[in-house]
């Protein structure tokens, strides 16, 4: 199977201390790339969190932020008030007042705003090891659609990839057609010259074939149109097969990219030379849809 490196995934597991959501999101990378936002209960699970990932995607960026919502209250700091120190406030406060000969009002409002009277404090979290079975759930809910989405868009990449190698074995096809008519044009222009410049000169058969000879050498595209046979075979088979053959796909690309410009190179004819330019055109399609597979 095919898949492509863009997806988005999420789940939600429930538990005793926390509800905890995972949203994972990938998009094309060279290679795997993990970034994870985890709350500060969770942060010691980094470590397995990342393995998780790793072993389900092996290309892409992925991104994946965990929530962790309190349940019932657990979780959530909880309000001290420290009785004995509001209590030495108020003493002191009573004195002041009987010196100062002054009222009361508002003494309770004043009082909790005294510094260390009312203090926030953050309940004693879970331990992470026991909380990691939930966030696996979660993590592997995520992920599952995560992989869900990146399949089917693969599998519509992979059928966009297979007609385009098509189209490329078509335009070899073209070219193998045309290659021999090419040359045999070219020996004819060749003795043609010859004889002009020779003009009356009584021409030697045998070195005009070898001047013949030569120039088809340099001219022959037959062995570059067999390797782009072989390439394009193989890139069937990996289609075919699946998995993650983005990198290979990416260096078979530029085995053919290299065939072609070659033909291109020595092709001096105007069909052998618009069929080479149609097939670069379908090399860097194929170069763009191949660097979004896994």
């Amino acid at each position: 199977m095919i898949r492509s490196m863009t997806g988005f995934g999420r789940a939600e597991a429930p538990g005793e201390a926390f509800a905890l959501t995972v949203e994972a999101r990938s998009v094309n990378h060279r290679h795997l790339e993990i970034a994870i936002r985890l709350p500060s209960p969770l942060a010691s699970l980094e470590l397995e969190a990342r393995r998780l990932i790793q072993s389900r995607v092996e290309r892409g960026r992925v991104d994946v932020a965990v929530q962790a919502t309190p349940v019932g209250g657990q979780g959530a700091p909880e309000v001290r008030v420290d009785a004995a120190l509001a209590r030495r406030y108020l003493d002191e406060a009573r004195t002041l007042a009987r010196r100062l000969r002054v009222g009361g009002e508002g003494l309770l409002t004043w009082l909790l705003e005294r510094p260390g009277v009312v203090r926030l404090e953050e309940s004693v979290p879970p331990d992470p090891s026991a909380l990691w079975p939930q966030l696996a759930r979660a993590m592997a809910g995520a992920l599952d659609a995560l992989v869900t989405r990146r399949a089917a868009e693969g599998a519509a990449l992979a059928t966009g990839l297979r007609a385009l190698v098509a189209d490329i074995g078509s335009t070899v096809t073209v070219m193998a057609v045309r290659a021999p008519v090419a040359a045999a044009r070219r020996g004819q222009r060749l003795r043609e010259r010859l004889t002009a410049l020779l003009d009356d000169t009584t021409v030697d058969e045998a070195r005009v074939l070898l001047e013949v000879a030569v120039w088809a050498q340099k001219t022959d595209v037959t062995e570059e149109l067999t390797r782009l046979r072989i390439h394009l075979d193989e890139a069937a088979l990996m289609l075919d097969k699946g998995g993650p053959v983005g990198r290979p796909l990416d260096f078979l690309i530029q085995e053919l990219g290299r065939e072609v410009n070659t033909v291109a190179a020595k092709a001096d004819d105007l069909e052998l030379s618009q069929a080479a330019l149609a097939a670069k055109g379908i090399l860097e399609k194929i170069r763009e849809q191949v660097q979004n597979i896994e």
